[in-house]
């Protein structure tokens, strides 16, 4: 349970890391398909793609569970997962959890900022300084605050969606 103590913290990180940002929005794409096919080799790109490809989420995540030695049942019943959803991210490696799903699991596996990171990452997600619930979740995660009823306490403070189940 969070203190108003931590609370307060937790505005005040809010409050300091929230900034405005103004995007501009592309409605037509700049380059059309023949044209990057015309442009970069195929080989060229299979080469960089080989190259280049990190390990998949499921292949990070289930690294860090061995890591940890804790059992599957005992991971996803903390991250609020139900069986039959673990059970589709350890068969399919092509899978890709959604974001609330990939950080209930860190929060779970109570991995640092920059391991959480690489979970999300390897989703293909990532934790923004602009968006009040991403911050929220960094905070938690350098307080080292990774119990599910207390992240959800404090995105209800924000009146954001809870991870995983409901707030009681």
């Amino acid at each position: 349970m969070l203190n108003k103590k931590m609370l307060t913290a937790l505005q005040e990180y809010v409050d300091n890391h929230l900034e405005c940002s103004n995007f501009v929005r592309c409605e037509t794409p700049l380059y059309t398909e023949k044209e990057i096919s015309e442009n970069i080799p195929q080989n060229e790109l299979d080469d960089f793609i080989k190259t280049t490809r990190q390990p998949t989420f499921n292949q990070v995540l289930f690294s860090f569970i061995d890591k940890t030695g804790a059992r599957d049942t005992e991971v996803y019943k903390k991250a609020g997962l139900d069986r039959r959803h673990f059970s589709k991210i350890r068969s399919n490696p092509e899978y890709r959890p959604g974001k609330n799903s990939v950080i209930s699991l860190a929060m779970a596996l109570e991995l640092n900022k920059k391991e959480a990171d690489k979970l999300l990452s390897a989703a293909g997600y990532s934790l923004s300084e602009s968006d009040t619930f991403d911050l929220v979740i960094q905070f938690c995660l350098e307080k080292r605050i990774y119990d599910l009823h207390s992240i959800n306490q404090a995105l209800d403070y924000f009146s954001l969606k809870p991870l995983a189940g409901a707030l009681e």
